[in-house]
């Protein structure tokens, strides 16, 4: 099995290391991630300015290839140009801080992911609900684990899973549950703040509104220590809304009708 590995936190960061490991155990895995972190960008490619892919080393032995674009960049740029066959999946992560509800709209280790399957590659996004994770051992297995099950009974075209496991020993895991994406987000502000030279800035920051109370809801399952994974797709369509504005009948607002 051949496996791209991609993230938003940059090729330094030890989650893709740790991912890179777990995943060798199963499959011919080939590293292609952002040379510097891209957390939040995402689903940006890279326009009007020239990408450079240069080798990576781990100790003394190459690791993959960097590239200085964005998650998406990477994905594209992988199976288009530096693989020589399309992968039989991508896998993004392992993310440095959870990616469920409204996060994954601006996640780009999501991103990475979504892009393989507009490509129509099976792929999946695994992050660990801390920033400062030191033990991906669990993550690792999870994310090994989910790999052959997708590999063995198939996603839709165009449907990844976005994952997302505690930061906690295998033995304090509660469970794994299938997930819908939840409805909280972020309460942002904008701190105004000063330089060292006197001129103001401003530093985003904010608090995660909870509103999700179900176990079945990606946000309130990993508040209560279960491992989340959510099937999603990248049609934006809202089905019900479309067909409620059927009785609109806007295709007579240019007759006259409407005027």
């Amino acid at each position: 099995m051949r496996i791209l590995v991609c993230n938003d936190d940059g090729i330094e960061s030890n989650g893709i290391f740790a991912l890179a490991e777990a995943l060798k155990e199963i499959g011919e895995v080939t590293v292609i991630a952002p040379l510097i972190e891209q957390s939040a960008v995402g689903h940006a490619i890279t326009m009007q300015i020239p990408l450079r892919v240069t080798e990576s080393f781990k100790n003394g032995k190459f690791f993959g290839y960097a590239v200085s674009g964005t998650p998406a960049d990477c994905v594209k740029i992988g199976i288009r140009n530096i693989l020589k066959e399309t992968p039989d999946l991508v896998v993004s992560g392992i993310n440095h801080g959870s990616n469920t509800a409204i996060n994954i709209i601006y996640s780009g280790t999501v991103s990475a992911a979504r892009e393989a399957a507009i490509m129509d590659v099976p792929s999946m996004a695994v992050s660990i609900t801390s920033h400062f994770a030191t033990d991906f051992r669990f993550a690792g297995k999870m994310s090994r684990m989910l790999a052959l099950k997708i590999v063995k009974e198939g996603l839709p075209i165009g449907t990844l899973l976005n994952v997302n496991v505690p930061d906690l020993p295998e033995e304090k895991i509660s469970g794994i549950v299938l997930t819908r994406q939840g409805k909280s987000k972020w309460d942002d502000i904008y701190e105004e703040r000063k330089d060292p030279q006197g001129k103001n800035y401003y530093w985003l920051t904010g608090n995660l509104m909870e509103v999700d109370n179900e176990l079945n809801i990606d946000q309130h399952a990993v508040r209560n220590n279960y491992v989340s994974v959510s099937p999603i797709h990248f049609d934006l369509t809202d089905y019900e809304t479309y067909n409620k504005m059927k009785s609109w009948k806007i295709e007579e607002m240019l007759n006259g009708k409407n005027h």
